[in-house]
């Protein structure tokens, strides 16, 4: 039975509420699609059914619509001028920042399953070879990567992937280097596991838990919230940051009209963003 009207505002207004991902008018099928078979499940006729029993539940139900309604693709490397970027300029600016502080931290805000933290781990262990310095600075680097999603955070943790999603944007020559083939699947070496560590969190949640931050990549992700929203999560990634660390959003993102915090700086042909004010001391190791 196709999603009504009715249904399709209180599930989509349950979603916002709980995840902060605003679901567009004509996304019915998305709807329908996706929370169809928890429907049938737990024994409801209808998505009135199902919004009520979440009204009432606080625990595995919740977690499995939100789960179910926020997971999304990703690919390795996505965004070829952006990783370039990260190759040629970012990484040696934090490869220089590695030798003069006891820990570099990077945050992949949201994560999907994975492909985003393991490649900035990738390319950090491969700036260390093409620069020729000491192999003990990858010990420095700590990535966070998080995501609202148990079952996205689930296939990260284990680094373990099948030949389909290695099909999507994994250089061979890094396939060869970083990863062990284990029967039909692939599993990133532990050298490069180690360096992250993957948690579920909701970004509508107080991201002081979390520390401070050299490099902060949310990318792709702003575009599902509401004005409001992003305005605050701007503001929450900012004060997480390093006074000279670097911010990454989508190539067709921009916090203008949301704060007046960020400077943008063009590193390569990618766009990232610094704390207002830090230009001078970010620029230099980035021209």
């Amino acid at each position: 039975m196709p999603i009504s009207p009715q249904e399709f505002d209180l599930i989509r207004s349950f979603v916002h509420e709980h995840s902060g991902i605003l679901i567009n008018a004509g996304k019915e099928y998305l709807v329908e699609n996706r929370l169809t078979t928890l429907m049938v499940q737990n024994g409801c006729d209808n998505f009135i059914q199902l919004h009520q029993k979440l009204l009432a539940d606080t625990g595995p139900l919740r977690t499995k619509v939100l789960d179910a309604m926020t997971t999304n693709e990703t690919l390795w490397f996505r965004d070829d001028s952006f990783f370039a970027a990260l190759s040629g300029g970012v990484v040696p600016y934090l490869l220089k920042k590695a030798q003069r502080q006891t820990t570099v931290r990077v945050w992949s805000a949201a994560a999907s399953t994975g492909q985003e933290a393991y490649s900035v781990a990738m390319l950090v262990e491969d700036g260390i070879r093409r620069l020729g310095l000491p192999a003990a600075l990858l010990a420095k680097f700590s990535i966070l990567a998080t995501d609202i999603s148990p079952s996205a955070i689930f296939i990260a943790t284990s680094g373990r992937y099948s030949q389909l999603a290695i099909s999507r944007g994994m250089r061979q020559e890094f396939l060869d280097r970083y990863f062990d083939k284990q029967g039909m699947a692939f599993e990133i070496k532990p050298e490069i596991k180690k360096l992250v560590t993957f948690k579920q969190f909701n970004l509508k949640d107080d991201f002081t838990q979390h520390g401070t931050f050299d490099f902060v990549l949310c990318r792709n992700v702003l575009i599902y919230f509401s004005d409001e929203l992003k305005k605050e999560i701007y503001g929450k990634i900012h004060r997480g940051l390093a006074p000279d660390g670097l911010m990454a959003i989508g190539a067709s993102e921009s916090p203008r009209g949301y704060t007046t915090s960020f400077e943008q700086v063009m590193v390569g042909g990618a766009a990232l963003f610094c704390p207002a004010g830090a230009l001078p001391k970010v620029q230099p190791h980035l021209s």
